[in-house]
């Protein structure tokens, strides 16, 4: 089957919810000819921004993680309710998620840059998450509008020096915070080298 397509021979549900389902599939990868059986989380595609005031600092919010027994800090993110949505779908959850868990939003000739998309943990999970930055933002008048299930502790500007810190010391552990800082790094939108 070299050079073929994946193939998915089977798939087996055990448990599904508004959020993720977990299916074991049986699959014919193009490399190998044998099925191999798998164990699979799907999980709707998710938003990951970074948002970033006029003065250049960066937005993150501490929140309380259950499966983790901490609170952490993060960027805002959130999944997208429609996981066909196409990108002007996707870049409205991105703005909304913003305003909802930092009570910030995008000034009036502020821009939301699409900065790409990573797997979160592809050895169990499809989910996709949409990197953005947006920039400037400023406060919104009537202030973060969370929703009932989220914890959310505080939420502050860094400058980039700080979070280069909370990176290096280890306050910041999260996956997606962590992957969209190297990307921000990377395309020379956020410096994250030590000043001497």
């Amino acid at each position: 089957m070299k050079g073929g397509h994946w193939r998915t021979i089977s798939s087996e549900p055990h448990f599904a919810n508004r959020n993720l389902e977990v299916v074991t599939d049986r699959v014919q990868t193009p490399s190998r000819s044998d099925a191999r059986t798998w164990t699979i989380v799907h999980r709707k595609p998710a938003v990951v921004i970074a948002p970033m005031t006029r003065d250049g600092k960066i937005i993150l919010i501490r929140q309380e993680r259950i499966p983790i027994s901490q609170a952490i800090w993060e960027m805002p993110s959130g999944q997208v309710d429609d996981p066909d949505a196409r990108e002007d779908k996707i870049k409205d959850t991105a703005l909304r998620e913003v305003r909802e868990e930092t009570g910030y939003e995008l000034a009036a000739n502020g821009e939301l840059i699409s900065l790409g998309y990573f797997f979160s943990s592809p050895g169990f999970t499809d989910e996709r998450a949409h990197f953005f930055l947006a920039r400037p933002v400023q406060p919104c008048a009537e202030g973060p509008d969370r929703e009932e299930g989220e914890s959310i502790l505080d939420c502050r500007g860094f400058r980039t020096e700080e979070i280069r810190r909370m990176i290096a010391d280890n306050e910041i552990r999260d996956a997606n915070t962590l992957g969209i800082c190297a990307t921000l790094a990377a395309r020379g939108l956020l410096s994250l080298a030590p000043h001497p």
